[in-house]
């Protein structure tokens, strides 16, 4: 009689299992969709936005500086940014995060 009942537990304990496997899966699907699928997308828009950066767009940097594109170097993956009238600056293309002329400012 012991045996038997050794054995039932030995079976419950091994079936438990699966249900909390469901729920783990279940737990990291709704994490991706909800978190990184959103991240990956927005990274997906802002390389897409690097790629097509021409001359006399107006951006903002990574480090929140405004200005103007005025050359890009492909072979250095660097852009120039006019930030003041006359006034460069060199930055790479990475960082060069946002469309500022579709951002609303506090004037």
């Amino acid at each position: 009689m012991n045996s038997i009942v050794m054995a039932a537990q030995a079976a419950n304990g091994a079936g438990s299992s699966l249900p909390m496997l469901f729920m783990m899966l279940a737990i990291f699907a709704i994490m991706w969709y909800f978190m990184i699928r959103p991240q990956q997308q927005r990274q997906k828009k802002i390389r897409e936005f690097q790629n097509s950066l021409k001359e006399g767009t107006k951006v903002v940097t990574g480090g929140g500086i405004y200005g103007t594109v005025k050359h890009i170097d492909l072979a250095t993956n660097t852009v120039e940014v006019e930030i003041a009238r006359g006034v460069l600056v060199q930055v790479d293309k990475a960082y060069v995060f946002a469309d500022a002329s579709s951002q609303v400012t506090n004037a």
